[in-house]
């Protein structure tokens, strides 16, 4: 049966209108749901993304961090398995260093020395960060470049975080270390591209060596 044909006209029209309403609605749910998740997506994303800098022997201010802001992740703390926090530290890397000159840079012994700042300039840079990250000072605790320079990281703010070591420490050799020497080798070795070594690092490098399938 035809029930518009039984309600008098205006009745008829306002049910029509409530029925494209309602399907107007439901055609808009999941475009909403997906401009949330893009959103989420493109969010997350930009707090990982690594930067670009050419900052050879000094270290580039490329952020104003206030005290407190910033926190290192804990994946096991016995371990020295620490995470800066992405949205301070994204990571960033030097534009000079590209996979065609590995051989004549990175890969060549002594580079990182040629980049690195002197401890005159680094020193008031940790104090920094460490107020940033709300730390205090430690023997054990390093200003770490997230993406090392031996794997084409750059000197920023960006780029350095106070990396807390493992349990019973007494020095600021750990385990990010390891991994760093390991990923610079298969770069060197092309077991893998300088581009997804930096990339490893400097989204998780407790799981970097594993995630390159190293």
């Amino acid at each position: 049966m035809n029930v518009r044909r039984l309600l008098p006209l205006p009745a008829a029209i306002v049910l029509t209108a409530l029925a494209l309403t309602a399907c107007q609605s439901d055609a808009r749910t999941p475009a909403a749901s997906e401009t949330a998740s893009e959103a989420a997506a493109s969010a997350s994303a930009a707090a990982h993304d690594v930067k670009s800098i050419h900052s050879p022997g000094i270290v580039a201010i490329d952020e104003r961090l206030s005290d407190g802001q910033c926190s290192v992740k804990a994946v096991n703390a016995s371990l020295g398995e620490y995470l800066p926090d992405p949205i301070c530290t994204p990571g960033a890397v030097d534009p000079a260093v590209t996979q065609g000159d590995i051989d004549s840079t990175i890969c060549t012994s002594g580079y990182a020395a040629t980049v690195r700042p002197p401890a005159s300039v680094t020193g008031k840079v940790k104090s920094d960060s460490l107020r940033e990250y709300a730390q205090s000072a430690s023997n054990t605790t390093e200003l770490d470049h997230l993406i090392s320079l031996e794997l084409g990281g750059t000197n920023s703010v960006s780029n350095l975080w106070p990396e807390q070591n493992k349990a019973g420490a007494t020095g600021t050799t750990n385990p990010k270390d390891e991994v760093e020497n390991i990923l610079h080798k298969a770069v060197c070795s092309h077991w893998t591209t300088l581009a997804a070594a930096q990339e490893a690092i400097a989204s998780n490098w407790v799981t970097a060596v594993k995630d390159l399938g190293l």
